[in-house]
């Protein structure tokens, strides 16, 4: 076993601290990385402070990681000393269920979380990013184009396949309408993706405050969705509406936004059921659906595509000692767009 460093959160009461502990030996399939840079996924405050009710502790948050590779196992292939890798919200899955499925592995029994997880000899947790280093199977290190910014390549292992996958399942592309529900963390990269895919992009968000943003980062338009007026405008026109926001808003007037066959899509997980009424759906053959991530093989293919794009995460780059302080501020909103730790100041 080898000693890692990090920062834990030891209890949901309490702020993450520094914290000491132990990583396995690398296996023969096994990649160790170096940790350069470890994004913030508000998923990762839900899980620190028990917020859904499973969290394990002392829990290593962090499933946004940006790395070098320092040594591979024996039977390693795609990888060398000296690569940029990155590793997202899973490390491990069922490689001989029958319903094992490669293109949906995100979906299937046995995914084994990057942290608040247990790995898949049952008993030993999974700790993530927000340290120094960490060891991964092969088949779950993802490869980062060479030329895209490093740190802020980080938020593109969840924020970046989180929009990338429901964008190519729901075909957006040139003569498709799709709209972003929040210009948050997921909104701004839902923005880039889609603009690059070819479609035309709306920007909803509760005022305009970010217009400027949205506009400059790909999106043809922008509205309030606290001016009512927004409803009776756009009523009708989209083909796909990705919902990236956690607040409870009223499903049931955005899904009367879509055409016929449009269909809306969830992200953001509220706290409570929202109601909707079956004549939301039912005139308009309108669809509710959820996403999640994606495959490691979907997850390549979306760090390529951007790659190919030039497209990366707007962030804001702290210290290692400034999380929780971060923590609060994405809480509060408060972040343009996504905060991305430098473990070189662990």
């Amino acid at each position: 076993m080898a000693l890692a460093r990090g920062y834990a959160a030891t209890d949901a009461s309490k702020p993450l601290q520094p914290f000491t502990f132990e990583r396995r030996e690398p296996r023969e399939d096994d990649v160790v990385i170096s940790i350069k840079y470890s994004g913030i996924c508000h998923s990762d405050i839900h899980q620190a402070r028990n917020e859904w009710g499973n969290s394990m502790f002392p829990m290593v948050p962090g499933h946004e990681i940006a790395g070098i590779v320092t040594a591979v196992g024996s039977k390693v292939s795609k990888f060398k000393v000296g690569d940029r890798v990155g590793v997202g919200c899973f490390v491990d899955s069922c490689t001989t269920c029958a319903s094992r499925d490669v293109d949906l592995e995100q979906y299937m029994p046995g995914l084994v979380a990057t942290y608040n997880g247990v790995e898949a000899d049952g008993k030993t947790p999974t700790q993530g990013g927000y340290s120094d280093h960490i060891v991964v199977k092969e088949g779950y290190v993802l490869s980062i184009p060479e030329h895209l910014p490093f740190e802020a390549t980080a938020p593109l292992l969840c924020a970046g396949i989180t929009l990338y996958s429901p964008l190519r399942n729901w075909g957006a592309g040139p003569g498709k309408k799709v709209a972003i529900v929040g210009m948050g963390g997921l909104g701004h990269m839902g923005v880039k993706l889609a603009h690059a895919m070819g479609a035309d992009v709306t920007v909803l968000s509760q005022s305009l405050s970010k217009k400027e943003d949205g506009l400059k980062l790909g999106a043809d338009h922008y509205y309030a969705t606290s001016d009512a007026e927004t409803f009776k405008t756009l009523a009708g026109t989209f083909d796909l509406i990705l919902c990236t926001v956690s607040a409870e808003i009223d499903w049931n007037a955005y899904l009367g936004l879509l055409k016929v066959d449009g269909t809306l899509v969830l992200l953001g997980v509220p706290e409570h059921p929202v109601p909707v009424h079956a004549f939301s759906l039912i005139p308009g053959r309108r669809s509710i659906a959820g996403s999640m991530i994606g495959s490691i093989k979907e997850t390549q293919e979306m760090l390529d595509f951007c790659g190919e794009h030039n497209i990366v995460s707007e962030i804001e780059l702290i210290r290692m000692d400034q999380v929780n302080e971060a923590y609060e501020r994405v809480t509060k909103s408060d972040v343009r767009y996504r905060f991305v730790i430098d473990m070189a100041t662990l």
